[in-house]
């Protein structure tokens, strides 16, 4: 069993807080660290999103402007040697990883010199490692795959249709006031990067091991699904991916389900967080991005919803957007909603089932 630090790579608007908040009560044995390589693509020099490209100010108030992606990293494995009696756990979003809008990746500036990097002709892509296969895969982020290797990498998502209209929400008024995200970018849906990330780390070995050729779109050459053996472990860690709807319908099995892939010991404690000490840190840890976590740090426990959540029609989904968000509103969310589909059944195709 994997005793790497675990790394819970999502998306914006996943449950991811309050997923991250069920670990926080394990403070015997973990140390959780929150969203620490934003720091690096919002504010640092090296940043890939132009959300603050034009707005200075912002950037030096963070305190992260001065941050590199190398920054991030150290002090990730700065904690792994000085917390040796704790494990870490951090939840980050994978997009923070890859240039947006499908860009070629070069690694980092300040992790250039890991010695790992190779510039592919034209300079934009690189390689930086050879798979189990014997097939150099580009990598599709800014960081060394020696990095990558180091993390035990676990995945959770949540249907577009419940994660965008949250996330348009906290990009306009009165919500964007707290968070300081004025404009929806599409881009930050996350979906298409996280599944990127994901099908990386498997041809590279890191999760799972593919069992069989595959064809492009995940399916295998024999007829089998998602061209891996299950949740076959080979020479990397067990494929673990949660749906956000699995958890909130079932909490308890599914945090079962995932301490039991990620090696640590569950018990029903995990999912209540009423002791003052708890709390200070929890609001200590998400007040960077002011806005996003409220829920989050008003609760006191995840417990099962009284009734699975309803789909609903697609005309009722857009009418409720239509009167929440208005016209344009309802347009944006339903174009993002429908781009990044496909990629949030692909991934939730490998989903743990209880």
């Amino acid at each position: 069993m994997s005793s790497k630090p675990i790394f819970v790579a999502t998306h914006p608007r996943a449950c991811s807080t309050a997923f991250e908040r069920v670990f926080m009560t394990r403070a015997d044995i973990l140390y959780c660290v929150h969203e620490p390589f934003g720091d690096a693509f919002y504010f640092g020099p090296e940043r890939l999103s132009e959300r603050y490209e034009k707005d200075e100010a912002a950037r030096k108030k963070s305190g992260f402007a001065n941050t590199t992606y190398k920054d991030v990293a150290d002090s990730l494995l700065h904690l792994v040697n000085s917390q040796q009696d704790k494990r870490l756990f951090i939840k980050d979003i994978a997009h923070y990883l890859l240039p947006p809008n499908q860009q070629p990746a070069t690694i980092a500036p300040s992790l250039r010199d890991a010695g790992t990097t190779t510039e592919a002709p034209n300079g934009t892509a690189h390689t930086d490692g050879t798979s189990p296969d014997g097939i150099s895969h580009t990598n599709p982020t800014v960081v060394p795959l020696s990095l990558l290797r180091k993390f035990h990498f676990t995945f959770l998502i949540r249907h577009p249709r419940r994660a965008i209209p949250s996330y348009y929400r906290c990009t306009i008024p009165p919500l964007s006031a707290q968070t300081g995200f004025h404009n929806f970018m599409p881009n930050e849906a996350g979906y298409d990067e996280l599944r990127r990330l994901f099908d990386y780390l498997l041809q590279e070995g890191v999760i799972g091991q593919q069992q069989q050729q595959t064809q492009q779109n995940g399916t295998a050459v024999d007829g089998s699904s998602n061209g891996v053996n299950g949740n076959h472990a080979g020479n990397g860690v067990k494929i673990t991916v949660v749906d956000a709807d699995d958890l909130l319908d079932k909490p308890a099995e599914v945090i079962r389900a995932f301490c039991e892939d990620v090696g640590i010991d569950y018990h029903d404690g995990m999912l209540k967080w009423e002791d003052e000490e708890g709390q200070i840190r929890a609001v200590e840890a998400f007040k960077k991005w002011d806005g996003f976590h409220e829920d989050a740090i008003a609760s006191t426990e995840l417990r099962p919803r009284s009734h699975p959540k309803k789909t609903p029609t697609e005309e009722e989904e857009d009418e409720e957007w239509r009167k929440r968000f208005g016209d344009e509103g309802q347009r944006v969310i339903r174009e993002c909603v429908n781009a990044n589909v496909a990629d949030y059944e692909y991934l939730k195709s490998f989903a743990i089932k209880v």
